[in-house]
């Protein structure tokens, strides 16, 4: 009987700049100069798990009106699995691996949809926000009317926005001197 293997599919050409382990025998106590991010089993799992903290974001923004949770709370897992990526690979690798101008108008388009949303309401009932779509059956993932509308917008606004806010801090250089 033979044991199953186990795969993960991951996109090898997003990683190729990964260093991998060499040969011969290096003092690898001190970090290089010329290397950012974190250590080979960092980035490792970090490259398994990082898809699995998204999707569990979009599963918690997607349920929200089911379950505790909704678009703040997975716009936030979301976050930090880009954090994740960010911590263990570092700032120059992030920025090749995301595109962080499309990450701003995601954020930005984000709030015009709420607005949007919220005037249709308007519009459409009377009152701002107000419920326009069928609220469908009890219990099925299509149900609640606008609610799981306005979970995604808020999941990918929370999203964009902290990471953002972490990506922006990140990029600020202080010498000891400077006054913060």
């Amino acid at each position: 009987m033979s044991k199953p293997k186990i795969t993960v599919i991951i996109d090898p050409d997003i990683y190729k700049d990964t260093p991998r382990p060499s040969s011969d025998k290096k003092d690898t106590s001190k970090p290089s100069s010329g290397k950012s991010g974190m250590t080979l089993i960092v980035k490792t799992v970090t490259r398994i798990t990082v898809w699995m903290i998204i999707l569990y974001g979009f599963y918690i923004i997607l349920h929200g009106h089911l379950t505790p949770g909704g678009g703040f709370g997975g716009g936030v897992i979301i976050a930090l699995a880009l954090l994740n990526v960010l911590l263990a690979y570092g700032r120059d690798f992030t920025q090749k691996w995301l595109n962080i101008h499309l990450l701003e108008n995601i954020e930005s388009l984000s709030a015009l949809l709420f607005v949007i949303v919220g005037i249709l309401g308007l519009f459409v009932s009377g009152s701002f926000l107000a419920n326009f779509l069928s609220k469908g059956q009890l219990f099925a993932v299509v149900s609640a009317g606008t609610i799981p509308l306005l979970n995604i917008i808020i999941g990918f606004k929370v999203a964009m926005s902290l990471f953002l806010v972490v990506w922006v801090l990140a990029g600020i250089k202080m010498s000891k001197g400077d006054a913060a």
